[in-house]
C-alpha cells in the first residue's frame, strides 16, 4: 500500500481507496484519503478504524502500544464496534462479538439516503457482517450488518451503521461506537455538551445522576453513560489546541470512559501511563435497547471533524466538518482564555 499525506503543491489529489494487508495479523485493511489529504486506516478485523489523520499528518485516534493485532482478540484503539451488546449488559463476551470478527468488503451496497451519499468527492468504503453459525448459537437471531466509512473532502470523518432483521422473530440489541481520542494529557482535556444530562454511572452501580457541571474535567477514573444526548459534543485539548467535534444520530447515549492509573496497569493490551492521552466518548445506544421486528433496520451514523486553533494568529489552522457559529464561537474563546 502507497500513504498519501498532505497536497502536491496546490493541487487536491483525488480521493483514494487502497486495499492491502496488516503486516501484524495478515488481516485485509483499506486506506482512504481525502482530496486534501486526511486519511482513514480500517481493519477487516472487527470492521474497525485503526487510524484518523489530519492533512499535516496529525493522528486524531489513540491506538495503545500495547495493542494485541491476533484475531480474535479485540484491538484496544480507534474505533471498536461494539455489537449486540455494550459492555457486561447481557449473556455475550465483552462489548460482543461484531469487533472480533472478520468483516466483508461490501461489493453491492444498497444505496443510502442523501446524508449518506457515497459523493465522488468522499472516499468511502462499504463492510459487510453477517452471523457466523457459532454465532448463532450464542445469540440466535439473523442479521445483516452494513457499515460505510466516509471520509469527507475535508477530511471529516462519518461511520454508518445499518442493522437489518432477516430473522422471523423480533431481537433486540445495545450499540457503540466505542472511540478512542488520542490527547496531549487527560489533564488538558474538557468535554462539553453533556450540562444537565442524566446519566448512569458504572462506577456506582449504574446509579443515575444529573450532570452539574458545564463540562468534564478529569481527575480520576470515570465510566459514564450519558442519556438522552441530542446536540453536538465537543472534547478540548488545551495543550494541542484542538477540538473534536461529535454530532450523530439514531445514538441517543454517550459513554465517556477513561480507566486511569489503577485500572490501566490491570490491562495487558495497555501501557501503564498510557491512560493519560486517551479519553472514550462513544456514540451509542444503551439504556433503551434497539428491538427489530423481522425485516426491520435501524441506522445508526457517527460524523467526526476536528478544528484546530491557531493562538498567534487568533484564527483555525484549518477545518474539518461543518459546525455551527454558536459552536465556532465557543471554541474560539475557550482557546483565547
Amino acid at each position: 500500500m502507497s500513504s498519501h499525506t498532505g497536497v502536491a503543491g496546490d493541487q487536491p489529489l483525488p480521493p483514494a481507496v487502497e486495499f492491502s494487508k496488516d503486516s501484524r495479523d495478515g488481516v485485509d485493511q483499506v486506506f482512504l484519503r481525502s482530496s486534501q489529504g486526511a486519511s482513514a486506516l480500517i481493519s477487516l478485523h472487527g470492521g474497525q478504524v485503526l487510524s484518523w489523520k489530519t492533512d499535516r499528518g496529525e493522528e486524531l485516534l489513540f491506538m495503545s502500544s500495547k495493542a494485541i493485532f491476533k484475531p480474535p482478540h479485540p484491538v484496544r484503539g480507534g474505533i471498536p464496534i461494539c455489537f449486540p451488546q455494550f459492555g457486561n449488559r447481557g449473556s455475550l463476551e465483552q462489548h460482543g462479538f461484531a469487533r472480533n470478527k472478520i468483516w466483508l468488503v461490501d461489493d453491492s451496497p444498497p444505496s443510502m439516503n442523501q446524508n449518506d451519499s457515497h459523493s465522488p468527492n468522499n472516499a468511502c468504503i462499504d463492510l459487510l457482517l453477517r452471523p457466523s453459525e457459532d454465532d448463532l448459537k450464542l445469540w440466535p437471531h439473523s442479521f445483516e450488518f452494513r457499515l460505510r466509512v466516509s471520509m469527507s473532502s475535508d477530511g471529516g470523518l462519518t461511520l454508518t451503521s445499518r442493522i437489518r432483521n432477516i430473522n422471523c422473530k423480533p431481537f433486540s440489541f445495545s450499540f457503540a461506537y466505542h472511540t478512542y481520542f488520542l490527547v496531549s494529557d487527560i489533564s488538558e482535556v474538557r468535554v462539553e455538551g453533556l450540562e444537565t444530562l442524566d446519566y448512569l454511572d458504572n462506577l456506582c452501580h449504574k446509579e443515575r445522576f444529573t450532570e452539574q457541571g458545564d463540562a468534564l474535567t478529569f481527575e480520576s477514573e470515570i465510566y459514564r453513560v450519558y442519556l438522552g444526548s441530542t446536540g453536538t459534543v465537543a472534547v478540548f485539548d488545551h495543550e494541542r489546541k484542538r477540538t473534536i467535534i461529535i454530532k450523530k444520530a439514531g445514538l441517543p447515549d454517550i459513554v465517556v470512559w477513561n480507566p486511569w492509573e489503577k485500572k490501566s496497569k490491570m490491562m495487558v493490551d495497555l501501557g501503564d501511563e498510557e491512560y493519560r492521552q486517551m479519553i472514550c466518548v462513544d456514540g451509542a445506544v444503551i439504556e433503551k435497547p434497539i428491538a427489530l421486528k423481522p425485516g426491520e433496520e435501524w441506522t445508526g451514523r457517527l460524523e467526526l471533524s476536528v478544528k484546530v486553533f491557531n493562538v498567534e494568529s487568533k484564527e483555525q489552522r484549518f477545518n474539518f466538518g461543518v459546525i455551527s457559529a454558536a459552536e465556532e464561537e465557543r471554541i474560539n474563546s475557550f482557546y483565547l482564555n
